[in-house]
């Protein structure tokens, strides 16, 4: 077996892809629409797809519903995506910069790396970390 995607149900497809573009730097990858409304759309990612569907197709025809959405309301849902990078000082101050709110600044781990979190603009908590050495 192989881990393939992380799939993050979202109101509005294209403003989610949009905001990991600027906020993280990711390139866009393949996106489906149908009648002119994205349904779904992935990040080039590296070997595991970050892709993002909507709530009112995908979400509804996989689950009529019947699933929890990520929202930014309250605390963030227990379940965090990890993007790694050389300086997460900067990486965290742009992705700031771009729409993501900060959770808790860069420190450095009794293990050596470096770690920050942000919740992007959807909900999802984020950890951008440091290499681990």
């Amino acid at each position: 077996m192989k881990y393939g995607y992380t799939i993050i149900y979202v109101e509005d497809v294209l403003t989610i892809l949009s905001f990991y573009e600027k906020a993280f730097g990711f390139e866009r990858g393949m996106v489906y629409e149908e009648a002119g409304v994205v349904d779904y759309a992935e990040l080039k990612s590296g070997e595991t797809t970050l892709g993002f569907a909507s709530h009112a197709t995908l979400g509804e025809m996989n689950f009529a519903g019947k699933y929890q959405k990520i929202t930014r309301d309250g605390n963030p849902v227990g379940l965090e995506l990890v993007f790694v990078d050389d300086n997460v000082e900067q990486a965290t101050a742009h992705a700031v910069e771009n729409g993501a709110e900060l959770i808790a600044p860069a420190t450095e781990k009794p293990w050596g790396q470096i770690v920050s979190y942000v919740r992007s603009i959807e909900g999802t908590l984020i950890e951008i970390c440091s290499p681990m050495q």
